[in-house]
């Protein structure tokens, strides 16, 4: 599901805009919301907004430049980029200071390491919850449990599942893998639903700790059974692929591998290239269900699998494993394209180490 950044910043101002219209006839209110859409779009100052409908709209922006543009920026158009992002993120900071999107965005950027991040996300994950859920409780409180109400609900308490799926995330990448385990299942207690997909790292965690027992329970226990995904998703199928991996069991990899390959278009290219994408500030991107881009992004957020141990060659045990045997599949012309392709990325001066994650901090 993910969070999208764009359509919560409609949402947030639609809400707005509909409580203007309480007191107008049905025909006057759905002559007014028609020109909602070109107002958002076009004219958004004329809409009615608090500052912190403003200071959302400023991260959300930040957001499309970090997450989703910077990316494939080159490097003259990346420094712009991340401080345009920054500033934005100043800027939203300025009009609300307790917008923890903001917060946590730019404390990624001013956090030296990865260690560091996360300290400052354990500092202030109470201080967050707390506010978000006394925000959603006066929204309870003071309406009908109608759509809208329970909309503007689910809104309040957004910051607080992005900030404690972040904490599971670093804390995965940190080694902590108990912990992100924990912090995975308190979001999943907080949202059912899963909108973070908290899932996800919580199924890596759990092939972190070779607990077969958690996994099959986060996958296929009471509580996935409210989910709208099935557990077929790259995250699961790779956890699953790694613990059969280092329990030797080669035919139930080459099983899962040949599963991937088949419900993700160019999985064996993709499996092959291992790319490492930077993670997403605002949340984990936003990309469509089973599409190469959700295998790309699940393989990337996989290396914390796959580099486990050294083979020969300097790659991980698993990264070697698995490329390989995606190679078994792909024609001779598709695996010459490949070793092209990266011989010109190894020549090629990028940015990606340089920027990291967070946009040139760490």
């Amino acid at each position: 599901m993910a969070f999208d950044p764009q359509r919560e910043d409609y949402q947030r101002l639609g809400l707005r805009f509909a409580s203007t219209l309480d007191t107008s006839s049905p025909a006057e209110a759905t002559r007014a919301f028609a020109t909602f859409g070109r107002r958002f779009a076009r004219e958004r100052d004329t809409l009615p907004q608090s500052d912190g409908d403003r200071a959302f709209h400023l991260v959300a922006t930040a957001a499309k430049h970090i997450d989703y543009e910077l990316p494939f920026a080159d490097d003259a158009e990346a420094e712009k980029l991340i401080q345009r992002g920054h500033a934005l993120l100043d800027e939203a900071l300025q009009l609300d200071a307790r917008c923890y999107d903001a917060m946590r965005m730019k404390a990624a950027a001013d956090n030296p390491s990865f260690e560091a991040f996360f300290s400052y996300l354990t500092e202030h994950a109470e201080e967050v919850r707390r506010t978000c859920e006394e925000q959603r409780d006066h929204i309870l409180a003071n309406d009908d449990a109608d759509e809208r109400t329970l909309l503007a609900a689910d809104i309040a308490m957004r910051p607080y599942l992005r900030w404690i799926a972040t904490q599971a995330e670093q804390a995965l990448i940190c080694g902590r893998n108990r912990e992100a385990l924990r912090l995975a299942r308190v979001d999943l207690e907080a949202d059912p639903r899963d909108v973070a997909d908290a899932r996800f790292t919580a199924a890596f965690a759990c092939a972190k700790l070779e607990d077969e027992q958690a996994l099959d329970e986060l996958l296929h226990g009471a509580a996935a059974k409210r989910r709208i995904r099935p557990a077929n998703d790259a995250w699961a199928l790779i956890a699953r692929l790694a613990l059969a991996h280092k329990h030797y069991d080669l035919p139930a990899a080459s099983a899962l591998l040949n599963e991937l390959i088949r419900t993700y278009p160019h999985a064996a290219e993709s499996f092959v290239r291992q790319i490492e994408l930077p993670e997403g500030v605002f949340a984990r991107l936003s990309v469509r269900p089973y599409s190469e881009d959700e295998l790309v992004l699940a393989i990337s957020e996989a290396t914390v699998l796959l580099q486990e141990g050294r083979d020969p060659e300097g790659r991980g045990v698993l990264s070697a494993w698995v490329a390989a045997q995606a190679a078994q599949t792909l024609p001779r012309a598709v695996l010459q394209m490949l070793a092209e392709q990266a011989e010109a990325n190894a020549r090629a001066t990028g940015r990606g180490a340089d920027h990291g994650k967070q946009g040139g901090s760490r």
